[in-house]
């Protein structure tokens, strides 16, 4: 069975980093799209880093382009998001997803995703 399960949120300040993990069961990680999205509280949700599926292109939504980071590691089955210079506007629940392919961050036809990990950033 497919199972995606976020960790590694957390409170920071402004300007800190996190790394959030993504732990992949069930399936094989290349087969898919991943990413991540996120929603806060009153806003709609969106798409915030996307991983193809053919050589591991990334793809970043403009308001995190050259501060997150989606990489994956295949021995461990798992997908990371690092996040640097951390803003407040990116407070929100960061959920991970799989799907069929990628546009810009956005993960096309989402059919897995995990809980969600909370990440504040607040100083």
């Amino acid at each position: 069975q497919v199972h995606l399960v976020e960790s590694g949120g957390g409170l920071v300040q402004p300007g800190g980093s996190l790394r959030l993990s993504c732990a992949a069961s069930g399936f094989t990680l290349n087969a898919y799209a991943i990413g991540w999205f996120r929603q806060a509280p009153g806003k709609e949700r969106e798409g915030v880093s996307c991983m193809g599926t053919s050589d591991g292109t990334t793809y970043y939504a403009d308001s995190v382009k050259g501060r997150f980071t989606i990489s994956r590691d295949n021995a461990k089955n798992t997908v990371y998001l690092q996040m640097n210079s951390l803003k407040p506007e990116d407070t929100a629940v960061y959920y991970c997803a799989r799907g069929g392919g990628c546009l810009n961050g956005v993960v096309l036809g989402r059919n897995a995703w995990g809980q969600g990990t909370q990440v504040t950033v607040s100083s």
